[in-house]
């Protein structure tokens, strides 16, 4: 997935509402928004990417059915982060305390929240280093836990909150440890 970013500050600061607005008027792209208010224009993943990215969230959604612990989210929902950073996540999950808590309106839109636990899958064309920054912008966010996966090297980083980051190389499971209780994911399945 090739990614543009767009400083439109010398123009216009897009608020919460112009940015949804506009991800409504082009449901065809993917946006999201940075911490500084620039526009990031994602093209669409490739069939490979999106093969590896349907196994994550199947195997999540799987997970949270059988425990009913919270809420999945795919790659199209948009969360509005403590910093103004507007991100969509390839996968995530929120307790239900949080689900709960959130009024119609807020569940109609962009979350109003940073996710709990949040995946992030780069694909050929991403760089590893847009990556880290893009989790270390989750944790720093409230995130409890994190997986960015590199697919192509079979390597995956672990996110903890005021913890070193943890990188694996070609792991065959991650754990949900204390964050998603009794989630495995069998990651040789994820890049076969």
């Amino acid at each position: 997935m090739t990614t543009t970013t767009l400083n439109l500050n010398p123009i216009i600061q897009l608020t919460k509402q112009q940015f949804y607005s506009l991800c409504v008027a082009n449901p065809d792209t993917k946006l999201e928004l940075n911490a500084n208010g620039e526009l990031i224009v994602m093209s669409p993943t490739g069939g490979e990417t999106s093969a590896w990215n349907s196994k994550l969230i199947a195997a999540l959604v799987n997970w949270n059915e059988e425990t009913g612990l919270g809420q999945t989210f795919d790659s199209s929902g948009g969360f509005s982060l403590p910093n103004g950073a507007q991100r969509s996540p390839d996968a995530a999950w929120i307790p239900w305390e949080k689900w709960d808590g959130l009024t119609l309106e807020e569940k109609q839109g962009f979350l109003p929240l940073c996710p709990d636990f949040v995946i992030e899958l780069l694909s050929p064309s991403d760089s590893w280093k847009q990556g880290t920054e893009k989790m270390e912008e989750y944790l720093d966010n409230g995130c409890r836990l994190g997986w960015l996966l590199e697919p192509r090297n079979k390597r995956v980083a672990i996110y903890r909150p005021q913890q070193a980051v943890e990188i694996l190389e070609n792991p065959n499971y991650l754990s949900g440890e204390d964050v998603l209780k009794g989630f495995t994911l069998n990651v040789g399945k994820i890049w076969q």
